[in-house]
């Protein structure tokens, strides 16, 4: 267990931090999963505004690396581009 003041903080903090983390993430991914699913571009197209931006918000904070963040945005717009 910590012995120091600022060091019982920062498990709590830390603590705060991955539960918020943890939804972001989790929110995000289900709105990757829920693009996917569309099969029209007209509902597709601001779905994708939405995602890529929260996808940039988690690679600026360092929840997702930023590749990995590029990688999903570059697959998800070609997927849009494709839908008729």
């Amino acid at each position: 267990m910590a012995n120091h003041k600022s060091a019982i903080k920062r498990i709590r903090a830390n603590a705060t931090k991955r539960l918020r983390n943890r939804y972001q993430a989790k929110t995000t991914r289900n709105a990757i999963k829920k693009l996917r699913g569309t099969t029209s571009k007209a509902e597709a197209s601001p779905l994708l505004a939405k995602v890529v931006s929260m996808l940039d918000r988690l690679a600026k904070k360092n929840v997702i690396h930023k590749n990995k963040a590029s990688n999903n945005k570059s697959k998800l717009t070609k997927f849009v581009n494709g839908l008729s």
